[in-house]
């Protein structure tokens, strides 16, 4: 019997994308420094690449921290090839309950930075499993990510996501795995001499807008956006600033904030499928009344849709964004949330998280946000952020304080 090996890109493809990873993406845009340590975290699909972004942190004078592990697979009624999947469906409440306090606050004070690879080798690892169970483990490892983000907020943190591409994902998505990884390649401009020097420019293309944004947003009540999919108002809130191009996602073109949750009302249908907690989650549309989500239907796994949004937070949205179709080079469904909430296309794409909301985007010293202001403010707080995207038409118009409007966003590009 023969086996197809899985498409490897070219190691000159894979150093680049390290390069990206490490020298621009972490930090800000300006790289690691010498002496800096990197928790690099993957799966056994994603070896060629964590391999490339493990030597390119040791050229450039760091140190691996390494979270390496096994792939997670459903397999067949014979067998379960996932931990993960064996964890949910055998752990007992003390199990799912348990935070090792110790070992991650370690590796908390030990990084300076952080890369997360994913490789999906079986989309639908967890398909079935009891999806409360998960809401569960998800409150449980809160803790973790709030210390990231208060040593991030305080400037001592940075960490970025990027995608390596796997046989299961790309027959997800309906691609060969070339194609699959032509998107990547191309969508991280990794077939350009130099990817970085690319980054940087296009990046300052979308810092115009961002900054547009930034000098309206004083002035900016609230957010209508109209379209065959949508017809819904957000308010801004106050002190809030528009995030883009700081190396977190790789790629990412989007610019987004994270509006005050209380001035959420409207209904959205997203178009796109979301994939989330190895299950597949299609049609979904949510009403908003007063900030929550007071109705919620999906066409596949809605049990799954409603559990989520039945945790501590998650009827309330944490961010919204919007890409200009112009920047995005992401032309396919990529069935992977970190490419599809930045695709392209002829209409860009909106979306919004439920869920946690990014502090970072206060319009002032986060450092010294509190949580009690934060709360005043509007910030919404939760162990989920789940990004729903829609990639219709919808057009995007600002209700000014003094009475006003101004459209910012039609025909899926920025018109500040």
């Amino acid at each position: 019997m023969s086996f197809k090996q899985p498409y490897v890109p070219s190691e000159k493809i894979l150093k680049k994308y390290a390069d990206v990873l490490i020298n621009f993406a972490l930090g800000g845009g300006k790289g690691i420094k010498k002496g800096e340590v990197v928790r690099i975290s993957a799966s056994e699909s994603a070896k060629p690449l964590y391999l490339a972004v493990c030597n390119a942190v040791i050229d450039a004078g760091g140190h691996v921290l390494s979270n390496y592990g096994p792939d997670d697979e459903k397999g067949d009624k014979r067998r379960n090839e996932s931990f993960t999947r064996h964890f949910y469906e055998h752990a007992q409440p003390h199990q799912l309950n348990f935070f090792p306090a110790k070992y991650l606050r370690g590796v908390i004070d030990q990084m300076d930075h952080s890369v997360f690879l994913l490789a999906e080798k079986d989309p639908h690892a967890l398909a079935g499993v009891d999806g409360k169970k998960i809401m569960r483990r998800g409150l449980t490892m809160k803790p973790f990510m709030d210390w990231r983000h208060g040593k991030e907020w305080k400037g001592k943190f940075t960490w970025t996501i990027a995608l390596y591409g796997t046989p299961a994902m790309a027959r997800e998505a309906g691609l060969s795995e070339k194609e699959y990884w032509d998107q990547i390649i191309k969508a991280c401009f990794l077939n350009e001499k130099n990817p970085i020097a690319k980054w940087k420019a296009v990046y300052r293309d979308i810092e115009k807008y961002r900054s547009r944004l930034n000098k309206l947003s004083p002035k900016i009540d609230k957010l209508h956006a109209v379209g065959e999919d949508m017809d819904i108002w957000y308010s801004l809130g106050e002190k809030r600033a528009w995030h883009a191009g700081s190396g977190r996602n790789i790629p990412s073109f989007e610019i987004f904030t994270s509006p005050d949750w209380r001035g959420t009302n409207g209904w959205i249908r997203i178009n796109q499928p979301l994939y989330r907690y190895s299950n597949k989650i299609t049609g979904i549309q949510l009403w908003f009344k007063n900030g929550r989500v007071v109705k919620s239907s999906a066409k596949t796994n809605e049990k799954l849709l409603k559990d989520m949004i039945a945790t501590p937070g998650a009827d309330k949205i944490g961010e919204y964004s919007l890409t200009d179709s112009r920047h995005s080079r992401i032309t396919k469904f990529m069935a992977e949330t970190l490419f599809d909430e930045n695709i392209g296309g002829p209409y860009g794409n909106s979306h919004i998280a439920l869920g946690m909301s990014y502090r970072d985007t206060y319009a002032g010293d986060v450092s010294k946000l509190t949580d009690k202001e934060a709360k005043r403010l509007g910030f919404n707080d939760s162990s989920v952020h789940t990004d729903v995207i829609s990639t219709t038409d919808r057009t995007v118009t600002a209700h000014l304080k003094g009475g006003t409007t101004k459209v910012i966003y039609r025909g899926g590009k920025f018109v500040l």
